[in-house]
């Protein structure tokens, strides 16, 4: 997906990579709201999630959908995030989280959004993104109604 915004640059999206605990999902489990955006987006993007695992879950909760699941293992999960997103091309690639350890992957990735829901958001992280969102559908959207992100980031 290319998006021309004016004064920002063109983006040219092939990647969604989220954090899962605190932004896709709560204490484990996905969120309801995120189950048909990601139906929509596996059709034009390559979907990755990257998490610590906390809870055993990720892999049943993901089962039904095209993701590309990231387990951490590192003891620097701000570090690792960043490489993964630098092993995909981090210009091609937008990061959706709201942690410290995610202020990393979105300040590295074309574009950066950090969440602000249930969990709050970091400073860092705020600090660190192109874009502030108040809820993940309200992110993931972003990719089916691209004016949204013209509207934001123009000049």
């Amino acid at each position: 997906m290319k998006i021309a915004i004016p004064s920002f640059g063109t983006l040219d999206i092939h990647h969604i990579v989220c954090d899962y605990n605190g932004t896709i999902a709560r204490d484990g489990e996905l969120l309801p709201e995120v189950k048909p955006l990601f139906e929509s987006l596996c059709e034009s993007f390559a979907i990755h999630v990257v998490t610590a695992d906390t809870f055993g879950s990720v892999a049943e909760q993901l089962e039904e959908y095209d993701v590309t699941i990231k387990i951490l293992s590192s003891h620097d999960h701000a570090s690792e995030k960043r490489s993964y997103i630098e092993s995909l091309g981090a210009e091609t690639c937008v990061a959706v989280g709201n942690g410290n350890n995610d202020m990393q992957m979105l300040e590295s990735a074309a574009l950066g959004i950090a969440l602000i829901g249930f969990e709050g958001c970091s400073t860092q992280a705020l600090l660190k993104s192109d874009i502030v969102c108040t809820g993940i559908e309200d992110a993931l959207e972003l990719f089916i109604h691209s004016k949204r992100l013209v509207a934001t980031l123009r000049v």
